[in-house]
């Protein structure tokens, strides 16, 4: 039986690595969704844009098999710029990666969702201040789609970098440390999520984006945390 996961959020979660600047990942026990069936996994996995290229997801994915020694499976559901308004329960985000996992869930046991959003809500300090409220309703539905209602969550950091970005892009970004806070916070009150700290991480040249050397790391960072959760519930 193919572990699956899903991978939800905006365009970190759908990896903005360049390809080419590191060696690929090849294995023939991972794989990615297309049209319902798993295909060998090949990057980009989450072609949200034309200029998708390397995800976190991917070094997560090999380190589980690595593991755990099964075939994985990643469910590729990420939308570059979309904010948590555009992941709202029944809309069209949140009913694509409700329709991709019960897909999933006929082929694979769903194991946990990979998230990373963030940016497009740190903008405007009420978006920040209030993500932690806004991002319940919607991982709890996602949750219950993928199998009990209580897989794990890994939760990731938004990168330092967007320090810089704000700076040079007239305030956007410039309430990313409080949905870092919320993030810390939706990691520690609730049981099955874990939160993948982005310190030292780099971006890509433009302050937005990992790149694809931060985006390996991150994965493995975000297996890490889930392997701290399978500790604590017996996965």
């Amino acid at each position: 039986m193919v572990h699956s996961f899903l991978m939800a959020g905006q365009s970190n979660m759908a990896g903005r690595g360049r390809l080419g600047e590191i060696p690929p990942i090849k294995s023939d026990k991972l794989f990615m969704l297309r049209n319902g069936r798993w295909h060998p996994l090949s990057e980009p996995v989450n072609y949200d844009r034309p200029f998708a290229g390397v995800s976190l997801a991917v070094s997560f994915a090999q380190e589980y098999q690595e593991k755990f020694g099964v075939d994985v499976g990643l469910i590729p559901c990420a939308d570059g710029g979309s904010s948590l308004e555009k992941w709202t329960v029944g809309g069209q985000l949140y009913t694509h990666a409700v329709y991709q996992t019960r897909l999933a869930r006929n082929i694979s046991e769903v194991k946990a969702v990979l998230w990373h959003q963030g940016e497009a809500d740190s903008d405007r300090e009420q978006d920040a201040r209030t993500y932690g409220e806004r991002f319940m309703p919607i991982i709890a539905g996602l949750r219950k789609e993928c199998g009990p209602g209580d897989v794990p969550v890994i939760l990731g950091e938004l990168g330092e970098f967007l320090e810089d970005y704000q700076r040079h892009n007239s305030g956007q970004g410039a309430f990313f440390r409080l949905v870092n806070r919320a993030l810390a916070e939706l990691s520690a009150k609730n049981p099955g999520m874990a939160l993948a700290k982005a310190g030292g991480l780099v971006s890509n040249g433009d302050n937005l984006h990992f790149d694809a050397s931060s985006l390996r790391e991150f994965g493995r960072r975000y297996f890490e945390k889930y392997l701290e959760l399978a500790g604590k519930q017996d996965l």
